[in-house]
């Protein structure tokens, strides 16, 4: 669970490198800056679906003690 969690983190990162990379290179006349912010969003909420998944069925303990 914890490599599939840092993978996520990687491709948001990477996600949101190209973003900033298009922005800077494209000067707004493209839609490739929106459709790399979108494909972060889209990564972060399955990440955070994932992490409530994975407390639910007990992959993520709840406490640690």
């Amino acid at each position: 669970m914890r490599i599939v969690v840092i993978l996520f983190i990687i491709l948001i990162l990477a996600s949101l490198g190209s973003a900033l990379f298009f922005l800077i290179n494209d000067r707004g006349q493209s839609k490739r800056t929106v459709a790399a912010l979108a494909v972060r969003v889209g990564l972060s909420l399955t990440l955070f679906l994932l992490l409530m998944a994975g407390y639910y069925f007990g992959l993520i303990p709840g406490k640690i003690s």
